[in-house]
């Protein structure tokens, strides 16, 4: 049988990201296809079960380095400490920067073939520098080196597709098309409200959703700037925590406290959620937002409209092949900058633009539930893991047999 080993940064219970997410139900629906091995980022312990799962932890002592410092060292050890243990695997597949070292000495020290998905750019997310100063130099720097020797490049969507060829010297017969995926079992619209009442929202009353990190890439700020055009009777609820840098934090906090000065209904989750909350706020919730400014894919409108919500998202990235602009939501055209740091040219008109989307769907309750509806047949359509899973075990099969 195929042994496959998946190296991530992030891998329950440690999940913050759509990388995460991604990784968490790939690796589950590739296991039984395959035999799986999964090293990540963190103190998960080998347990029972189909997956062979390893933790691994940076070295206290590189908390007395500089910033910049930090971030470098504390990624090269925890990769020097997979690969360390040699590898025993037909195909190594990494997920996300942080763990490209370790995909390219599995490759160079045991010739095994390597596979990479691009879940984001770094060279698109200039704002990364805010969180990991000097550090995202060295993101970029493993990123491209990554991409450019990696047997296979998936990309999670054809606009992602396009930037990696825009950017990296890649030929097309290694870059390929498989789309995120979700449970649709696990993501479904539920009636019940106990994980989401100690909230102080009202869930049987119209509600706005954010979901998501704060962070310049998700475009938090500009739904905040928004909330003072959009229909006050409408709850906002904002689930955003694990800020990038005290600032950003600061930032959104001002900005909730200055649209709160004129309405009361404004409710702020600074946590992250569990998945049972989690489905219980996409089910109830009237319309969910995504503004997005930088989104490869967006994970998080797939399970919103798995919940059978409606969402009003930006036009960026690829968003746009995942929701369908007046079947599933409404997509919202960003002007932005075509160089670092890719901000809306206009802010305070994509802000009305936004707000002007919710309105209009708060106004029409028969729209959104033909919305709700089509948003949920497109993701049993098009987005199972099943599928997924079998066109990734497909590329790896195929890298295989050029290999022999």
């Amino acid at each position: 049988m195929m042994k496959v080993l998946y190296i991530t940064n992030e891998y329950p219970p440690h999940v913050y990201g759509g990388a995460g997410v991604h990784i968490e139900y790939l690796s589950k629906e590739v296991a039984r296809l395959a035999e799986v091995e999964v090293r990540c980022y963190g103190d998960q312990k080998p347990g029972k079960g189909d997956i062979k799962t390893t933790g691994y932890e940076s070295s206290a002592g590189y908390l007395k380095l500089n910033k910049g410092l930090q971030s470098v060292f504390k990624t090269i050890d925890r990769d020097l400490q997979i690969v360390g243990e040699g590898v025993d695997a037909d195909i190594v597949h990494c997920h996300t920067w942080y763990t490209h070292m370790a995909g390219i000495w599995a490759k160079l020290n045991f010739g095994v073939p390597l596979v990479v998905t691009t879940h984001s750019l770094e060279p698109l997310r200039p704002w990364k520098r805010e969180q990991l100063a000097g550090g995202y130099d060295f993101s970029l720097w493993v990123e491209k080196m990554a991409i450019e020797m990696a047997d296979a490049v998936i990309a999670v969507s054809h606009g992602t597709r396009a930037d990696v060829k825009s950017l990296f010297n890649i030929s097309d017969d290694r870059l390929k098309v498989i789309y995120n995926g979700i449970d649709t079992d696990e993501f479904k619209k539920v009636s019940s409200t106990a994980h989401i009442k100690r909230f102080g929202f009202d869930a049987d009353k119209p509600y706005l959703l954010f979901v998501g990190r704060i962070t310049r890439q998700k475009g938090i700020i500009h739904l905040v700037n928004a909330i003072k055009h959009i229909n006050p009777e409408l709850q906002i609820v904002l689930c955003a925590g694990a800020p990038d840098t005290p600032e950003i934090e600061h930032e959104m906090a001002e900005g909730v406290k200055a649209v709160s000065q004129n309405r009361d209904n404004i409710y702020w989750i600074r946590e992250m959620v569990d998945r049972k909350t989690l489905i219980e706020l996409y089910s109830h919730a009237a319309i969910f937002c995504c503004p997005s400014i930088y989104e490869p894919f967006g994970i998080i409108n797939l399970e919103a409209m798995a919940c059978e919500t409606p969402v009003v998202a930006s036009a960026v990235g690829g968003i746009p092949e995942v929701v369908v602009d007046d079947v599933t939501g409404k997509l919202v055209k960003l002007e932005q900058m075509t160089e670092s740091p890719f901000e809306a040219l206009k802010p305070e008109v994509f802000a009305r633009d936004l707000a002007e989307a919710v309105n209009k769907l708060m106004a029409d309750q028969s729209l959104r539930d033909k919305m709700a509806a089509a948003g949920r047949k497109r993701v049993e359509d098009v987005f199972s893991w099943k599928s997924i899973a079998h066109q990734t075990v497909d590329l790896y099969q195929t890298l295989i047999k050029k290999g022999k």
